[in-house]
């Protein structure tokens, strides 16, 4: 396994393209570069390819040969040491809802081994070590999966939608948390959320995405003038995104068939659930059934 520790974490992809078993296209040309040290928020609608982007960068996905590079190696064929992704499958561990205690759980993921980080997690992250795993909320286990999944240092850091869970202050807890160590030691994040809370001054880079193609990439200063002025409760971050997203929707279109399908599916639905039910009634003088 590779160590990215000697190097500056820096995230480069060229030219990336991937195509999924069924043929259907997840990505298409993306390229960027990502300083060490940078915050980028991954901006897109469902579907635009955030998470797939995400799992090629942490290599759980092939891809094609010298599209990307993280501190100057290949994530997947070097298995990277340092590059840590928490996404969909990692959410769903099974093991966080069995009768576990929390001191069990973060000792299996080396919390011994560096006791001054997961006193700071439990603090930051407001975890009960009394807690059962069975018998928390949704929000409590999630904080407590976040402590397991930051434990040990790590360099670079992708971050696919895990804050859904969290109450406001937990947070905003978490994501000063990811600010101070960006500030303080060599490491990277990639961060896709739709939740803005707390985050218009926590990014240093945006990235937009839409149908599996960067359609924007830079600084967040380097936006600015898109939305010179807001008027609503949103921030300048907020009313960026709430911009692209319109965007994106109206490019898009109607999604395949609803224009044609919706008509012909109720005169489908009326025929084969309702007509049978009007005929057979309809000599008894039972009305007002449509």
């Amino acid at each position: 396994m590779a160590d990215i520790n000697s190097t500056p974490p820096n995230i480069e992809v060229q030219n990336l393209s991937y195509k999924f078993q069924d043929g259907s296209s997840g990505l298409e040309n993306v390229s960027m570069s990502l300083p060490a040290g940078s915050r980028t928020l991954l901006i897109g609608a469902n579907g635009a390819g955030k998470t797939t982007l995400l799992r090629l960068l942490s290599g759980k996905r092939l891809a094609p040969n010298n599209t990307i590079a993280i501190g100057g190696k290949d994530p997947f064929k070097d298995s990277l040491d340092g590059v840590t992704y928490l996404g969909v499958e990692w959410v769903l561990n099974s093991i966080v809802r069995t009768d576990i205690d929390v001191p069990t759980l973060l000792a299996s993921v080396g919390g011994n081994a560096y006791p001054e980080r997961r006193d700071e997690l439990i603090d930051i992250l407001d975890v009960d070590l009394r807690w059962r795993m069975h018998a928390v909320s949704d929000g409590e286990r999630r904080r407590v999966q976040l402590a397991m999944g930051l434990l040990r240092p790590w360099q670079v850091l992708l971050l696919d939608e895990i804050t859904v869970d969290l109450d406001l202050l937990s947070r905003s807890n978490f994501l000063a948390f990811l600010k101070r160590e960006t500030e303080t030691r060599a490491c990277t994040i990639v961060y896709a959320t739709h939740i803005l809370d707390n985050l218009a001054q926590w990014p240093t880079h945006l990235t937009h995405m839409h149908l599996g193609k960067v359609k924007a990439l830079g600084s967040v200063e380097s936006f600015h003038e898109q939305v010179p002025e807001w008027t609503s409760e949103n921030s300048r971050l907020g009313e960026l995104v709430l911009k692209w997203l319109k965007e994106d929707m109206q490019a898009r279109g109607p999604r395949n068939g609803r224009e044609n399908n919706l008509e012909n599916d109720s005169i489908f639905f009326f025929f084969f659930f309702f007509f049978p039910f009007w005929v057979s009634h309809a000599s008894t003088g039972i009305s007002g059934v449509i």
